[in-house]
């Protein structure tokens, strides 16, 4: 299937529209403004956005109601909730984690090429000069974006709702050390940028993913089967040797930075394993999606 070509930093002209004067902004900014909208703007993804907010509060409401059950052998940060509603942003983490953040990062990802492809506007996207690489540099940087946005919205909306539904105050860390509530708020905002770095990773994962098909639904699918397997590996303690390896296994790596003195050891080998799977998988898709011979 064909398409005439499409300049990317005016698909959302209207038809018929005269093309405007040369802009001073580059063309790969423009390129990249561009992109972003169709990302932020597409209705399937502000759902998904809407989604992720919600979780939180959903979460908050039945702590709130469980306050008084505390669960024996709980994940940090989870039974601490009551006392200080700074840590319902450490636990909803803990739990989004696991699915519904990497489901979202799966969904934009995987769509970001074979969604091109699927509606025939691929080939008009490479015939413009800006080339593959820049596609795919900004196609990656805005799956970033869209990672970081999402990993801010949750850990944003579940410290609103643990301010509205428990005490805030001081912060006391896993080491019984207490921090003022600005050093807490700090630290959970590290947190949300080091989650976030992950989902690019599973970003990547979807991104290439969806260099290798003209069908999302495909993509997407390929790229949950590769968290799910990943996280289903690191829970089995016969299989510890390659633990390291799995893009999920560094996830929650970042306990250290509530303890004192500070640990970033897992913070360190985390963010070194997002960015070997990053640039891992960024290469494959760069490799795809230069060599393929694009017709649809």
């Amino acid at each position: 299937m064909s398409a005439s070509p499409v300049v990317p930093a005016l698909r959302d002209r209207p038809a018929g529209r005269q093309p405007a004067p040369v802009s001073a902004v580059p063309s790969w900014l423009r390129f990249f403004t561009s992109e972003l909208r169709l990302v932020f703007y597409r209705p399937r993804n502000i759902a998904l956005l809407g989604v992720l907010a919600f979780i939180p509060l959903a979460i908050g409401v039945l702590f709130k109601l469980t306050v008084n059950n505390a669960a024996a052998g709980a994940p940090p940060f989870f039974n601490q909730v009551a006392g200080n509603g700074v840590f319902l942003s450490l636990a909803v983490l803990v739990l989004m984690l696991s699915l519904f953040l990497p489901l979202a990062i799966c969904v934009v990802a995987g769509d970001a090429v074979a969604g091109e492809a699927s509606h025939g506007t691929l080939r008009g996207l490479l015939t413009v000069p800006a080339g593959r690489t820049r596609l795919l540099a900004v196609k990656f940087s805005a799956v970033v974006v869209f990672a970081l946005a999402a990993c801010i919205l949750v850990v944003g909306v579940a410290l609103l709702v643990g301010v509205i539904l428990f005490p805030v105050g001081q912060v006391t860390l896993l080491s019984g050390t207490t921090v003022p509530l600005a050093d807490g708020l700090f630290r959970v905002l590290i947190v949300a940028l080091y989650a976030s770095v992950g989902m690019a990773a599973i970003g990547a994962v979807a991104l290439a993913a969806s260099t290798l098909t003209v069908h999302p639904v495909g993509a997407i699918a390929a790229a949950l089967v590769f968290v799910l397997a990943s996280e289903i590996a690191d829970a089995v303690p016969q299989l510890s040797a390659m633990h390291p390896f799995l893009v999920s296994h560094f996830w929650l790596s970042w306990d250290g930075l509530f303890r004192t003195p500070v640990d970033l050891s897992g913070v360190e080998h985390g963010l070194l394993s997002f960015v070997l799977y990053i640039v891992i998988f960024v290469a494959i898709a760069w490799a795809r999606l230069t060599s393929a011979d694009i017709t649809s």
